[in-house]
């Protein structure tokens, strides 16, 4: 969906890399790395993100770090993008729908990082029917071209082990409470 709006290959990754989830920050080396592309192409995007704003940066030792810039008008526009062109809002609407009680959802692995990879990573807290998700997980694959794992723990299980789990980047997309 961004390809057929922005037509930098490149932008469009450092669009996905920074916006899914916006706490993560990246430096030019691993960025050209992560893309497979030519440092001064991404050196280019990321100057033209910088003056829109649309990206801050902050020098750690020999490195300059960028991150998405949260105090940007387009901000929460732009994740919101992100989610939609990955598909992650149809992924949690079909849960919520059909799945049982779920407490909380976590996106986990290479997209909580910002990366655009072929497998989804969720992390599903609550009492989930085993079944329907299989169902559910197989339909969603087939809508956005991408894989999806689970792992699905009852609260308890969770709380065990969220020190363990949640020591890689995350991103909560619903609670029951409403945090997300």
């Amino acid at each position: 969906m961004l390809e057929g709006l922005i037509t930098s290959k490149t932008r469009v990754k450092l669009l996905t890399r920074f916006f899914l989830n916006p706490d993560n920050s990246a430096y030019l080396r691993e960025l050209a790395s992560e893309f497979n592309a030519s440092p001064n192409g991404v050196r280019e995007e990321l100057r033209q993100m910088e003056k829109a704003r649309l990206l801050i940066s902050k020098k750690r030792g020999r490195q300059i770090y960028f991150k998405a810039n949260p105090s940007h008008p387009l901000f929460p526009e732009l994740k919101t993008m992100v989610r939609k062109a990955l598909g992650l809002d149809k992924i949690l609407d079909s849960i919520l729908q059909r799945l049982g009680r779920l407490e909380a959802a976590y996106l986990i692995g290479d997209y909580a990082k910002g990366r655009d990879a072929k497998i989804v990573d969720l992390l599903l807290i609550g009492e989930i029917d085993p079944y329907h998700l299989s169902d559910l997980t197989q339909k969603t694959e087939r809508y956005i071209g991408r894989k999806i794992r689970t792992l699905v723990l009852t609260r308890d299980e969770f709380n065990r082990m969220k020190q363990e789990l949640l020591k890689e980047p995350y991103i909560l997309l619903w609670s029951e409470d409403g945090r997300a």
